[in-house]
C-alpha cells in the first residue's frame, strides 16, 4: 500500500495525477478550442492556447451543409440494432452457460472467447468473402452482423459472470412453484439483472459507434456510411483537410455516447462491478 502520510509522498502522488490528467484531458481541450477557432486562427504557425474570437461556424456548417446528420442516423440505426441483438443473444447464452450443465458447455464458451485473440483486421479477411457470398456487402444487415460477431463473445462472458452469482435457491424455489425455465428467466432473472444488461448494451453500442475499419470496408455507398468513415472521407481526405470542421463534427458525433453515459452511468457502474464479489 502506498503511504501518503508524508508531505513528499503527497507531492509526488498529486504531481503524478496532474501529469496523467494532462495527458488524458488535453486532447479533449484541444479538440474543443479547435472547433471554436476560425480557419485563419486555426492554421497559424504558432497555435493559440484558446480562441481569440470563438465562433460556432464549424458546428453550423457541419449540421447544415454537410452529410453529418445522415451519417449520425446511419450509425444510430446500426449501433442500436447490433447492440440490441447482442444483448438479447448474450442474455440467453450467458444464462445457459451459468445455470445449465450439458456436454460441451465450457469448450463452446472458450471457443467463443478465443475469437477475441485474433486482430480484427485479420478476421475481416474471412468475413469479407462470406458477406460477398451472402450478398450482404454494402448493406446494413451485413454490417450489423459483423458487429455482432465481435461484441457477442465478451458480452456473453460478462452476463455469464453475473448470472453465476444469482442464487440457485431463487431459481429452485420458482421451479418448485411450477414456473417454467423461460418464465423464471423472464420474470425473475431479467428484472434483477438490469445493471449488467445496460452495461452490455452500452459496450456493444460503443463498439459499433466507434468502428472505422469494418464500416469503411463493408459499406461503399455514401448514403449508408456510418459516422467514422463519413467524417474521415468528408473532412480529411486526399484533397481536403478541414480540421475545424472535423473537430466540430467529432464533438457532435460523441454527443450520443456522452448522453448515454450521463443517463445510464448508475446502471453502468453497478453492471461493471456485478459479480465481482459474492
Amino acid at each position: 500500500m502506498f503511504d501518503l502520510s508524508s508531505r513528499q509522498a503527497k507531492i509526488v502522488f498529486f504531481a503524478a495525477l496532474a501529469v496523467i490528467g494532462f495527458f488524458l484531458f488535453f486532447p479533449l481541450y484541444w479538440l474543443v478550442i479547435s472547433s471554436l477557432k476560425a480557419n485563419a486562427e486555426l492554421y497559424r504557425v504558432v497555435p493559440t492556447p484558446f480562441p481569440t474570437m470563438p465562433s460556432l461556424e464549424h458546428f453550423v456548417r457541419a449540421l447544415t451543409t454537410g452529410k453529418l446528420p445522415m451519417y449520425l442516423t446511419n450509425s444510430l440505426i446500426t449501433s442500436t440494432c447490433s447492440a440490441s441483438l447482442v444483448t438479447l443473444l448474450a442474455l440467453y447464452a450467458g444464462f445457459s452457460f451459468a445455470k445449465y450443465r450439458y456436454f460441451g458447455r465450457q469448450p463452446v464458451m472458450l471457443f467463443m472467447l478465443s475469437a477475441q485473440m485474433f486482430p480484427f483486421g485479420l478476421l475481416l479477411i474471412s468475413i469479407y468473402p462470406m458477406m460477398s457470398e451472402l450478398n450482404l456487402l454494402d448493406t446494413r444487415p451485413g454490417l450489423i452482423l459483423s458487429y455482432i460477431v465481435f461484441a457477442l463473445p465478451v458480452s456473453t462472458y460478462m452476463l455469464y459472470s453475473y448470472f453465476s452469482q444469482v442464487p440457485d435457491e431463487l431459481i429452485d424455489a420458482a421451479r418448485a412453484d411450477g414456473a417454467s425455465d423461460l418464465r423464471i428467466f423472464h420474470t425473475i432473472v431479467i428484472p434483477i439483472s438490469i445493471p449488467p444488461i445496460v452495461t452490455v448494451f452500452l459496450y456493444s453500442f460503443m463498439w459499433s459507434w466507434n468502428d472505422l475499419l469494418y464500416s469503411m470496408t463493408l459499406i461503399v455507398s455514401d448514403e449508408k456510411r456510418t459516422i467514422g468513415p463519413g467524417l474521415l472521407l468528408t473532412y480529411l481526405n486526399e484533397v481536403n483537410a478541414d480540421w475545424g470542421g472535423a473537430m466540430a463534427a467529432s464533438l457532435i458525433a460523441s454527443a450520443p455516447i456522452v448522453a448515454a453515459f450521463m443517463f445510464l452511468q448508475r446502471y453502468f457502474i453497478q453492471g461493471v462491478t456485478a459479480g465481482a464479489v459474492k
